[in-house]
């Protein structure tokens, strides 16, 4: 028998497995899913929005968090953010945009021995300050960057 035949009966057979068991009820794909903090990112107060997701709302100026986001984002809908922590102990990253509705745009959670760091894009619907905020040692620090859009991703 042809070998890339074997491969492809047991990989359709375990497909057709893994389906019974989660249409069966079997497996519930939501125990696999991310933790969803749904209060913090459907709170349209800044300040609630980092009290629901990392705790605490009060936050301490820092010189040793870098946040990258461009001057004149083009597109509000896909505006690049880089956040680079060298504050010890890093514990979790959060972006707020305070002009959004839900200003909460990310929170990551990071491991012990991760290095303080996240790339990504978000969306902006209009002018804003984006801020960092770093969760270290139990403390809550933050820098800030005002970005103009000139094309609204948020429905603008």
């Amino acid at each position: 028998m042809n070998h890339n035949r074997r491969v492809l009966l047991k990989g359709t057979f375990a497909a057709g497995a893994t389906g019974i068991a989660i249409s069966a009820g079997l497996l519930t794909p939501k125990a696999v899913l991310a933790a969803w903090p749904k209060a913090a990112f459907e709170a349209e107060d800044s300040s609630v929005a980092l009290k629901e997701s990392l705790g605490s709302s009060n936050t301490t100026e820092s010189g040793d968090i870098k946040l990258k986001a461009p001057d004149i984002a083009e597109n509000g809908a896909v505006v690049p953010i880089t956040i680079t922590s060298d504050i010890a102990n890093t514990e979790a990253i959060s972006i707020i945009v305070a002009e959004n509705a839900m200003p909460l745009a990310a929170t990551f959670n990071l491991g012990a021995n991760t290095k303080g760091f996240v790339s990504t894009r978000i969306k902006m619907g209009k002018t804003s300050d984006v801020t960092a905020v770093i969760k270290a040692g139990g403390k809550l620090y933050s820098t800030s960057k005002n970005v103009k859009v000139t094309i609204g991703g948020c429905g603008g």
